[in-house]
């Protein structure tokens, strides 16, 4: 179950794995600034599209950062991965699509939308947003993640997308608007 949570405390932090924090010191106009800065790694992010089943393919998975908001920390996101290996981002973007969501896609079918930044107060990493469309034939397990992962697999149709956008009530992240709204623009159903 993605959100049996329990004894949740917040600790030091003692060797960081996966950001670094630092305080920056600047000039600005001549004026001394400091900014406290988070170094994270850059991030793949897939909006995977069922053709078959006109579905999206996202996943569902707690994120402790927002357990502390909501007390629930359930978010809808898009399948992603960060990159922290020596693999080309499409190669990266592909293990992701198998391991959290169960999809082989041949890396020609893998098309980048465009990169971004995200985090831009804390840490300013940059996130590449890829697309692929799928169906059954492709589909080789369950998905889920890998390394003791907790990740649901969910489908979303083309209706529940569009009230998802604007409910205040699901955690999720501005990257997963922005796929859909580009997913919107490239089918032509703004309205």
């Amino acid at each position: 179950m993605l959100n049996n949570i329990r004894e949740f405390k917040l600790n030091k932090l003692e060797n960081p794995k996966y950001i670094k924090s630092s305080l920056v010191s600047f000039l600005q106009n001549d004026i001394k600034k400091s900014w406290e800065i988070v170094s994270a790694h850059d991030s793949v992010a897939i909006l995977i599209y069922h053709k078959t089943k006109k579905r999206f393919i996202l996943v569902k998975q707690f994120r402790p950062p927002v357990y502390i908001h909501n007390q629930d920390g359930i978010t809808v996101e898009l399948c992603a991965g960060l990159v922290d290996k020596d693999k080309t981002l499409v190669e990266i973007a592909q293990e992701e699509i198998l391991e959290e969501c169960g999809y082989k896609v041949e890396l020609d079918n893998i098309s980048k939308v465009t990169s971004y930044r995200v985090d831009l107060g804390h840490s300013g990493n940059k996130q590449t947003l890829y697309y692929c469309e799928v169906d059954d034939n492709m589909k080789v397990s369950d998905g889920g993640g890998v390394d003791m992962e907790l990740i649901e697999v969910i489908e979303m149709d083309i209706k529940q997308m569009q009230e998802m956008i604007f409910n205040e009530n699901i955690a999720n992240a501005p990257s997963l608007n922005f796929a859909f709204y580009w997913w919107m623009s490239k089918q032509k159903l703004y309205g």
